[in-house]
């Protein structure tokens, strides 16, 4: 069995985990998902070092909760650290905030955030390729401090061509939150550039343009 979560259902994951809903909640999703708290947590740690990461492609989904950037206002904190020189190395939103629908309704939003170095006032800051999709649960475009949120992590290895169209044809079996066999799985030709990031105004129920997304989290 492989892991690999559409959008929809990564919130239906979040959802279950944030009413201790054991009807949906998954009894074994901890070990797919796992949860990072205070200065483990995203926004504190190099991805490099959050639990299970690599540079090889796979996606890492972690539950989380954001932080305050400062004690006063609603900006969260992006940063990851302060080097030596002064600069910083932390995470930076592209694109836009979309919805993510279910029977037209939002149910809640994504954003999507790439890792930069060398950054600060004097510096230009260095693009890395390391991406994070965060969604969040609600009608509200930005997270609450405190909130339970989800993401996925990964290093882009193999950034696809405009105009590509690759599909994954792995047989998919319907979702049955009781089954026991899980696995995680990551597709890394389905990633797209950082540019593509940047302009892709495409819905939101799609993780990328072009690129057939399972409807099933787990596929056979």
């Amino acid at each position: 069995m492989k892991f690999d979560p559409s959008d929809v259902e990564l919130l239906e994951h979040l959802e279950a985990k944030v009413r201790l809903d054991d009807h949906k909640l998954h009894p074994l999703i901890d070990e797919f998902i796992q949860t990072i708290e205070g200065e483990d947590g995203i926004c504190y740690s190099h991805p490099e070092k959050l639990p299970g990461s690599s540079k090889d492609g796979q996606v890492r989904h972690y539950f989380h909760r954001p932080s305050k950037a400062y004690t006063t206002g609603t900006r969260k904190r992006r940063k990851v650290h302060t080097d030596d020189d002064g600069s910083e190395t932390r995470w930076h939103k592209t694109g836009k905030t979309r919805p993510i629908l279910v029977k037209g309704k939002v149910k809640g939003y994504k954003k999507i955030l790439v890792l930069y170095t060398n950054y600060g006032k004097q510096k230009k800051p260095q693009k890395t390729n390391w991406v994070m999709h965060q969604y969040h649960l609600g009608n509200n475009e930005d997270e609450k401090e405190g909130e339970l949120i989800v993401s996925k992590v990964f290093y882009q290895t193999q950034p696809r061509q405009c105009g590509s169209n690759v599909k994954d044809s792995s047989p998919r079996i319907k979702p049955n939150l009781n089954t026991s066999n899980f696995g995680e799985y990551y597709n890394p030709t389905s990633l797209i550039s950082f540019d593509q990031f940047e302009n892709d105004d495409q819905s939101s129920s799609r993780v990328l343009p072009n690129f057939h997304v399972p409807t099933n989290s787990f596929m056979s």
